[in-house]
């Protein structure tokens, strides 16, 4: 099927505006050719235009290329995924000995090393961030023991930034750069704010105003949080996979022993909503669409968001990237469409309570949960419905003030957080438990153990 481009410019332009997207830029791979689409400004105050050139903040998405490197260096026989972290990495340690000594590369790249995600520690801005970070993470509490859950991890994947950098005697920035945008011709990808202004850059916007910075991630962020990018180089990048880790001018990125070994399922997902996540392989998010295998991320940093989506079988990728609003609904309306007209697949609809709740003893779930930087408490309100305080502390005590709300029930363990605090969107909160069968919960893919 040919792609209809003034059709889906149409699209997007109708639904960015409806959901207050204030700009947004589309590429879509199919037919083995990248069709490139822009819409609306990148900066309110400016009315800078989007165009298709310019770049965002990927936010989570770098990971995948985090995890591309990584295998990249697999396949030339530098690094091996079962090698234990610490055999790399003396400086790296845990506060529980044994899993210092069992974490290894495998489990990092699929997020089941019991890393936590959201220790938000400013290294500095030298090449020797992501030694500093590795040497400051180690007093911080896992998540869970290695290998017992998954558990969405940031930790982890700076902790692979770093292992890349020693493996190959280059900074991160430099490594990804030489093993993935220079063999791929990414012209428009890059991982230092400085090499953005080249171009012309999207502004995070939070409600009608833009941000007061760009970009407030510290450098040691890289790994886990900031490749900036186009639409259009993230689609290319997505091809390489495609084609079984071939570049388009014939370059081998991958063996295609790394690229089918990425999109393993390794670890089922509790919480198949946060991110529409069904599984993980390595690097890549699995998606299970009635049937229908695809893989991609997803990315957030400050209001810039990032969506890849990827259906082998039809040789489709999709890629938004957005700058504010509702960008959850522009993505999901988009992607639908786009999907069912290429690719023959069906979406789920999106995460909402249902209109009539079941009812759900709450007793057993009652109580406070605890992770590095977050403490999560369930209580019973005097109307028996469950209520939920998620409260930021130690290092991210300054985030945000605690957010309450009710927690209406969608099945005995899945549960809607309902309130203005969370957001316009209800959020998914996953009750669950570890591989020894301790009790946790999952709010934003994080697995949060039950303490009391």
């Amino acid at each position: 099927m040919s792609f209809n481009h003034a059709h889906w410019q149409a699209r997007l332009d109708t639904l960015r505006a409806a959901h207050g997207v204030p700009g947004a830029s589309l590429a879509v791979l199919a037919g083995g050719e990248v069709h490139e689409l822009a819409s609306g400004v990148l900066h309110r105050g400016t009315g800078v235009e989007v165009t298709t050139d310019s770049v965002f903040l990927s936010g989570s998405l770098a990971k995948t290329y985090t995890a591309t490197v990584v295998l990249n260096l697999v396949d030339a026989g530098a690094l091996d995924l079962d090698t234990p972290i610490v055999k790399l990495l003396p400086e790296f340690a845990t506060p529980d000995p044994v899993a210092t000594e069992t974490i290894t590369v495998r489990q990092l790249l699929s997020h089941t090393g019991g890393l936590t995600c959201d220790f938000t520690y400013d290294s500095g801005r030298g090449d020797d961030c992501l030694a500093r970070y590795v040497e400051a993470a180690a007093g911080v509490a896992l998540d869970c023991p290695p290998g017992t859950a998954l558990s969405y991890s940031s930790v982890g994947y700076a902790v692979l930034g770093r292992v890349i950098e020693v493996v190959t005697g280059k900074t991160w920035d430099q490594a990804v750069k030489d093993l993935l945008f220079t063999p791929l011709g990414l012209e428009h990808s890059m991982t230092l704010p400085e090499e953005a202004l080249r171009f012309r850059v999207a502004m995070s916007h939070l409600g009608e105003e833009p941000t007061p910075a760009w970009d407030l991630m510290p450098r040691s962020a890289g790994p886990y949080g900031r490749v900036i990018i186009s639409a259009g180089d993230v689609a290319r990048f997505a091809k390489m996979h495609l084609d079984g880790g071939v570049a388009a001018d014939g370059t081998r990125v991958l063996s295609s022993e790394a690229v089918a070994l990425m999109q393993r399922r390794v670890v089922d997902s509790p919480d198949k909503w946060t991110v529409s996540a069904d599984g993980w392989g390595l690097g890549w998010t699995l998606y299970d669409w009635n049937g229908v295998a695809g893989f991609g991320h997803d990315g957030s940093s400050v209001a810039q968001h990032s969506f890849l989506r990827v259906v082998p079988h039809a040789g489709v990728a999709l890629v938004l990237l957005t700058n504010g609003g509702d960008f959850d609904r522009l993505y999901h309306e988009l992607f639908s469409e786009l999907l069912r007209e290429l690719a023959d697949v069906e979406m789920p609809p999106p995460f909402a309570p249902p209109t009539d709740p079941p009812a759900v003893d709450i007793a057993p779930l009652v109580g406070t949960y605890v992770r590095e930087g977050v403490i999560t408490t369930i209580s019973r309100a005097d109307d028996g419905k469950a209520r939920i305080r998620y409260e930021f502390v130690d290092g991210m005590k300054d985030l945000s003030p605690p957010l309450e709300a009710e927690l209406v029930p969608v099945t005995e363990t899945v549960f809607a957080a309902c309130g203005e605090s969370f957001g316009a969107n209800p959020v998914p909160v996953v009750f669950s438990t570890l591989a020894d069968g301790s009790p946790c919960v999952y709010i934003g893919m994080r697995a949060t153990p039950k303490t009391s």
